[in-house]
């Protein structure tokens, strides 16, 4: 929810972080539901959008995909984000055009899965993001990370997709 001006998980929040009265209201820039609650249907639309999940085309092995510790590591500052839209919601270009930018959050998952060594649809999901809207509309103006409850940088993964999308990989 949005807690002095600043989108951010209740929980997380000390109250005495905030001087004064305390202003409680939605996520921005979302329909509400109910009282607080936000309907995130399209949000988790796009999330389903980017398959967020292995893609592989050799044979399934025995035991489990397996990943060096290097590769594994790529993934930190990924992987811990637990789809709460503070990140999307506090993005102006998301506010805008939300219905066709993927926005922070779905883009942080996207890179995730490029840069994951056992997945091999790396061309088909760059080709899936190189889209003036689903990804190019991020302005670097900061906000995702500025809001993130788990100190991630979505815009540093967005930068990193859009060169990936120059280079090809």
């Amino acid at each position: 929810m949005n807690i002095d001006g600043s989108n951010t998980l209740a929980c997380t929040k000390a109250i005495s972080d905030v001087k004064g009265a305390i202003a409680i209201y939605p996520l921005p820039h979302m329909q509400v539901v109910k009282d607080l609650v936000p309907d995130l249907s399209n949000f988790y639309k796009q999330y389903a959008s980017i398959e967020p999940w292995l893609h592989t085309k050799t044979a399934t092995p025995e035991d489990e995909w397996k990943q060096s510790p290097k590769d594994r590591a790529k993934l930190d500052g990924l992987y811990e984000c637990i789809l709460c839209a503070c990140c999307s919601t506090s993005c102006p270009s998301y506010w805008w055009n939300g219905d066709k930018y993927l926005g922070p959050a779905v883009l942080l998952q996207a890179y995730r899965w490029l840069i994951d060594s056992r997945d091999q649809a790396t061309g088909e999901r760059l080709k899936y993001l190189d889209d003036s809207f689903k990804l190019y509309r991020c302005h670097t103006i900061m906000n995702c990370a500025t809001v993130c409850p788990k100190g991630l940088n979505p815009a540093k993964a967005i930068a990193e997709i859009k060169k990936m999308t120059v280079t090809g990989a």
